[in-house]
């Protein structure tokens, strides 16, 4: 539990000290890769069956690899866990993108905060007002806590750095090809699947990070009430979660691929705003800091068991 802990403190260090890779970014050569396959699954099998193969194709022998480096030598597994942490996490990334949207947004620059918003969201943000900007950075920012942080981080300490790489790989697919549209319905069908599975367990404890952090009792009746209403099992309850603990107003409509879609409500209180972006970021913040310590916690009721 001790080296779990001194790997845990190191990958989130890393992160939060130099952020994402901004040029050669591994994700990016990733990505390139997993869409070459693509094309030549769809000529071997049918759709959900080629989705599946390209997926193990693409995210395999990326993790075998993480698997066989951790296990050339002591000193090998801790440099490939703690690099492979700091890959899977986006914190600090996380945190930059908020404050580009939070900042122009307070200062009444509300072109510069549509520009930065509709870089991390896939709604159309060029006729958002102020409260549906913040409404989407504060939504992204609480789902992405799950995604880019708690996720990884569930992983890495059920499975190491190849946990983590699992996870962070098969989000990155989710992303890719888990659109419910013609080209993604059948082929999209396996990475979609397979993302909800691995986030089943991080997104509850996500979201009761943000209910122990917020407001408890506000958080824990959104996600009871609310969470059920959402299409995905996962982001439901993050995000109503979220948005009880910050006592925020969030979900409704928004504009996808041109159309507008309903969606149900989440959380309660005031409406959206440049706080209730930054809010959220200090909420995923405050969340690591309460991981580490729950680990530093096992970690000392272990040596005292050994001890005793």
């Amino acid at each position: 539990m001790i080296s779990l802990l001194i790997k845990l403190a190191a990958g989130i260090l890393a992160d939060r000290l130099l952020g994402e890779p901004r040029r050669f970014h591994p994700l990016v050569g990733f990505g390139r890769w997993a869409a070459r396959l693509e094309a030549p699954a769809r000529r071997l099998l049918p759709a959900r069956a080629a989705g599946l193969l390209a997926w193990l194709v693409a995210v395999a022998p990326w993790v075998a690899l993480a698997l066989v480096a951790r296990g050339l030598h002591p000193a090998a597994q801790w440099a490939v866990d703690i690099g492979l942490l700091y890959f899977a996490l986006g914190a600090r990334s996380l945190a930059d993108h908020a404050e580009a949207i939070a900042a122009p947004l307070a200062a009444g620059d509300l072109a510069a905060a549509r520009e930065h918003v509709g870089r991390i969201v896939s709604r159309d943000t060029r006729a958002l007002d102020a409260t549906g900007v913040a409404k989407a950075g504060t939504e992204s920012v609480l789902e992405n806590g799950n995604d880019a942080v708690f996720g990884a981080l569930f992983w890495f300490c059920v499975a190491g750095g190849s946990g983590a790489l699992l996870f962070r790989l098969a989000n990155t697919l989710d992303a890719m090809w888990g659109y419910r549209n013609e080209r993604f319905i059948r082929f999209g069908w396996a990475a979609a699947r397979l993302d909800d599975a691995l986030n089943w367990v991080p997104a509850r404890l996500t979201a009761l990070t943000y209910a122990v952090l917020g407001r408890t009792r506000s958080a824990l009746a959104c996600w009871r009430e609310q969470a059920p209403t959402w299409d995905s099992p996962n982001a439901g309850p993050v995000m109503a979660a979220g948005a009880g603990a910050l006592a925020v107003q969030l979900g409704g409509a928004a504009i996808y691929h041109g159309r507008e879609e309903q969606r149900p409500p989440l959380g309660c209180g005031a409406p959206a705003d440049a706080q209730s972006v930054r809010r959220a970021v200090t909420l995923v913040r405050h969340g690591m800091l309460l991981w580490l310590g729950v680990v530093a916690a096992a970690a000392l009721a272990a040596s005292l068991a050994e001890l005793g």
